[in-house]
């Protein structure tokens, strides 16, 4: 079965293929036969009721600075191609939000990974909070009052935006730390929506742990641990990618919210879990196929695309 896939990215020739989880989807839908579209978010159009998007053919290859050739351009009616891979990373800001608007217009009819409509309405760091008893003591405010009394009651936490991504803005507070009012101010100005307050984890210096599930179901993992002298496991930050397998909390964890995946059409979905605790759901564009392929891991990418052809 020869499927016609878009692929919605960020700039396909500034990726770094070794860990981009987006080109994994591509090479194996390649190795399938399936035809390949690419576009990026500023390409895609509402034409009264039409939605489409400027498209370039693509052939991928794994070879670092000559990992892609384009074909022609072309205008593509999304009605018409079989499969959307919405795949451009954060900021979830408006612009994003309004993509999802617009493919949800065309999904299930076409099918697009992830549900457009349950990727607007699951942001990582608050559909998280759907799972209370499965985290760590979590806080969503911009109140200082209630910043405070949180840091009072938990001691170290660790602070950072609530649409953030990729480690970016993240910062550890102790119970009596000087610089607390300094940072609230600049989280102020800078942040206008609430931000994100969690019990620190003093185990996560052992690692983060990135699990993928596909369908709800639990099918791989990475651990991530922090480079020295910094709290943030994410490997754009210098985190290191470990082997690792799931414990039997882990997998509760699996169990208890992949029904709720699966129903909102969350195909490809990564948790961060740390000792024990799930941390954010991530569905906008999740990553670590390539490294959990290159630990030893399974084919996730395969996987995935195995579960795309059954629901097309």
């Amino acid at each position: 079965m020869s499927l016609k896939v878009a692929v919605q990215m960020d700039p396909i020739e500034r990726i770094n293929i070794a860990g981009d989880s987006t080109f994994a989807l591509m090479l194996e839908a390649q190795r399938r036969g399936h035809e390949l579209l690419y576009y990026t978010p500023e390409r895609l159009t509402l034409r009264g009721t039409r939605v489409v998007a400027q498209v370039q053919q693509v052939t991928v290859r794994d070879e670092p600075g000559n990992h892609v050739s384009f074909g022609a351009s072309e205008v593509v009616d999304l009605a018409n191609v079989d499969v959307v891979l919405l795949r451009q990373d954060p900021p979830f800001d408006l612009g994003y939000i309004t993509t999802t608007h617009l493919l949800e217009r065309i999904h299930p009819e076409t099918l697009v990974v992830n549900n457009p409509a349950s990727v607007r309405n699951a942001p990582e760091k608050l559909f998280v909070m759907n799972y209370p008893h499965l985290m760590t003591a979590t806080l969503i405010s911009r109140d200082k009052q209630e910043i405070e009394a949180f840091r009072a009651e938990h001691g170290d936490v660790v602070m950072k935006p609530l649409y953030g991504n990729g480690g970016a803005a993240v910062f550890k507070v102790s119970r009596e730390d000087p610089n607390f009012g300094s940072l609230f101010d600049l989280f102020s100005v800078t942040f206008r929506e609430p931000w994100v307050i969690q019990r620190f984890l003093p185990k996560v210096t052992q690692g983060d742990k990135r699990i993928i599930l596909v369908d709800g179901v639990a099918a791989g993992a990475v651990n991530r641990v922090p480079a020295a002298n910094d709290i943030r496991s994410n490997m754009v930050r210098g985190g290191a990618a470990a082997p690792t397998d799931l414990s039997e909390r882990e997998m509760e964890i699996c169990e208890t919210i992949g029904p709720e995946l699966k129903r909102m059409g969350l195909l490809f979905v990564g948790i961060d879990v740390i000792d024990g605790n799930l941390t954010e759901i991530n569905v906008t564009s999740p990553t670590g196929l390539r490294a959990i392929k290159r630990l030893g891991g399974p084919d996730i990418a395969a996987t995935i695309w195995n579960a795309i052809e059954a629901k097309v």
